[in-house]
């Protein structure tokens, strides 16, 4: 039967504020929103439980909604065998992390969109992820797994219930052997103390997993995991090496000359299908933009480089561009698909570029890597489709990049007439924390007020929307609705914008909030052996509480945590904070050896907790003082922490108390290796201090 046409809505997702469970408000399939309702209404009417979890911008959950939940056959299907639930993996990570474990342990690998069936008490008895409409290749196909599930459900049930509570209690076992919280008790892995050392295996350990030729670690697909290159920056700071500087900058440069760059519309998409960086997959994230940014811009402090800081600028250009959200903050992200095409929005023929340029366009296509027919191949066919992704095979010299910049305005001009690929609105604080802490490093290091004025918006319109009346956080916003909990990701990733907002300002209100949000993590989230739940002491409770340190596409909300109240240490010099961090860092001590290149975030929390750590406070008000903040801030200095003496700093920092201008003048107070200098008046030896 036929696919059934948009129109009505026809199940109960139309009203729920996710604009990915919206997609499918217009399903013939009987969406229920993830609740207690659905699952009664399972118990109700004896039948499973239908999960899928995806997220709006993912291109093979729209072509399995276009296969499947589109098609009036297989909504029957599934309408009569199962109460059908979508879940928004974005707006309910702690669901999507549960059924992805369990996915993980019956099939050896994960992703999305993920499918999970369920008994009424919420144990899966079968995962999978992405399942055609009909049996190919070997891939069992819609039309033929709900029969069989079916005809299993009623034939032999309690042998799935037996597997799914066999599937549940390994997954209890696997999280208990990481320290996760059981229901019914709590355990941790062995604590175990680290040294510097651990910092040099783990940059062994990407050496050998680093491409030489094209950057970035691994092979194809390559994702741009740009937390590493802030920990090996980090590293090199430590302890140069010849071999760390060329890992990140090669892997920067690979990036920004690639087609995973958007060219002509700034910002960057989620992979590259191949090894070179060439053939996006053409979502663009949020976080990407954020975390990229920041990469960028740290490796302009490092090492001076102006096209690594231009890359970093154009990419939060974009950002404030597109993804700005009117009432505040930045929305999620874009979607790889317009017109039911991947990548059309952001490909050109060699027709459209002359009809766009000109007699310019034979140049320019050669500059970009251009052909008649075409650099970019259909996904299904593999075949050339005379379409382009713009990709530079060389940097561009100063005199062709004047040259080529006012033509790709043009194109940028022309390219916003085309369908945009759909806007996941949603505003989320972990991700939004992410880009705050870009906005606010690139605006100083970059020289750029007007992203930390970006900074400053987002952080106010969080700390105002995204509270409950209770003074907790917030997870989701979307057109003023809000939902009712945030995880630890919220708080990790938040916090860190703050530290990175006073760092730009040395407004001491980004100081209190960070204290404030810090207190939260500890109350809600604190596991007793050390460190933090991902989920809040009064979130739904599904098989396990998780702790784990180790980074993904995104760095461990643990990690994050631990640095970020490294950091709080030195600003406010209340030892409770380093105290929390150490614990949490060597809570996850015993296995970070056998896998050091899995906790790059951690790490950087090691590398604040090993030290030498430097504090500055800047005393005096006018020129020479400003002057001295500038000199502080300018450079690369990741174990450095900065405050402006004042009244107010000194309710929330005590030991800045007694830090006054000296005769008049503005003083720097400057100590390092808990050890402090002679307090200085004179601009030049602050400078010689810092270096």
């Amino acid at each position: 039967m036929a696919a059934s046409k948009p129109g009505t809505p026809t199940n109960r997702l139309a009203s729920e504020p996710s604009p990915y469970l919206r997609q499918h408000a217009q399903n013939p399939v009987a969406w229920w929103p993830w609740g207690d309702a659905a699952f009664a209404e399972a118990k109700r009417r004896d039948v499973p439980v239908f999960l899928s979890i995806g997220y709006a911008t993912c291109h093979w959950c729209h072509v399995m909604a276009h296969e499947s939940f589109e098609d009036d056959a297989v909504a029957r299907l599934l309408n009569e065998a199962f109460v059908c639930v979508k879940v928004d993996r974005e707006e309910r990570p702690d669901v999507d992390e549960a059924y992805m474990a369990v996915c993980q342990q019956m099939t050896g690998h994960g992703g999305w969109p993920l499918t999970a069936i369920l008994d009424h008490t919420k144990r899966a008895f079968f995962a999978g992820t992405y399942f055609p409409k009909e049996s190919r290749h070997g891939r069992v196909g819609m039309l033929d797994l709900v029969p069989r599930i079916t005809e299993a459900w009623t034939g032999k049930r309690a042998e799935l219930e037996a597997q799914a509570e066999h599937i549940l209690q390994h997954v209890r076992g696997e999280a208990h052997a990481h320290g996760d919280e059981q229901v019914g008790g709590v355990n941790a892995s062995p604590a175990a103390d680290l040294d510097a050392g651990i910092l040099t295996e783990a940059v062994a350990a990407f050496a050998k997993r680093f491409d030489p030729k094209h950057g970035g670690f691994g092979g194809a697909p390559k994702f741009p995991s740009p937390h590493n290159l802030l920990f090996l920056l980090r590293a090199n700071n430590r302890a140069p090496k010849p071999a760390t500087p060329r890992m990140v900058e090669t892997t920067l440069e690979a990036m920004q000359l690639g087609g995973v760059r958007d060219h002509v519309g700034g910002g960057f998409h989620r992979y590259s299908t191949d090894r070179e960086w060439l053939t996006p997959h053409f979502e663009k994230m949020l976080y990407d933009q954020a975390m990229l940014a920041m990469a960028y811009t740290e490796a302009h402090q490092v090492t001076g480089r102006t096209d690594f800081a231009s890359t970093a600028r154009s990419t939060l250009d974009y950002v404030l561009r597109d993804l700005a959200d009117p009432e505040g903050g930045f929305r999620c992200a874009e979607d790889a698909d317009s017109e039911g095409e991947e990548g059309k929005f952001y490909v050109w023929t060699q027709a459209e570029l002359a009809a766009s340029l000109g007699k310019d366009a034979v140049r320019f296509g050669a500059l970009y890597s251009t052909t008649t027919e075409g650099n970019y191949l259909d996904e299904a066919t593999h075949k050339r489709t005379g379409a382009n992704i713009l990709h530079l095979g060389a940097a561009l010299t100063a005199t062709d990049e004047a040259w080529a910049a006012p033509l790709r305005a043009k194109l940028l001009a022309m390219r916003s007439k085309r369908v945009r690929p759909l806007l996941d609105d949603k505003v989320l604080t972990d991700w939004n924390g992410l880009a705050i802490a870009a906005f606010a490093k690139a605006g100083t290091a970059l020289q750029e007020p007007r992203y930390t004025a970006a900074a400053e918006g987002a952080a106010s319109f969080l700390l105002k929307a995204m509270r409950r009346p209770d003074g907790r956080l917030r997870h989701r916003f979307h057109h003023g609705v809000v939902d009712a909990h945030a995880f630890l990701d919220d708080h990790a990733y938040l916090l860190w914008g703050l530290l990175e907002l006073h760092a730009a300002t040395l407004a001491p209100r980004w100081l209190d909030a960070a204290l404030d949000l810090a207190r939260q993590v500890q109350r809600d989230f604190a596991h007793p052996d050390g460190g933090w739940f991902t989920t809040p002491t009064d979130g739904e409770t599904l098989g396990a509480r998780k702790r784990d340190a180790t980074d993904g596409a995104l760095p461990s909300g643990n990690a994050t945590t631990a640095w970020c109240l490294h950091r709080l240490s030195l600003l406010t010099g209340d030892t409770l904070w380093r105290d929390l961090a150490d614990r949490a860092i060597a809570a996850h001590g015993a296995i970070v050896p056998d896998y050091p290149h899995a906790f790059p975030m951690l790490l950087m929390a090691l590398d604040l907790a090993l030290g030498p750590t430097r504090e500055v406070v800047v005393a005096g008000t006018g020129a020479e003082a400003d002057a001295m903040i500038v000199a502080a801030q300018t450079g690369f200095h990741p174990r450095t922490v900065l405050l402006r003496a004042n009244p107010a700093t000194a309710d929330l920092a005590p030991w800045t108390s007694g830090h006054k201008p000296i005769a008049g003048r503005a003083a720097a107070y400057v100590c390092e290796g808990q050890a402090c200098k002679a307090p200085t008046t004179d601009l030049a030896a602050l400078r010689r201090l810092l270096q």
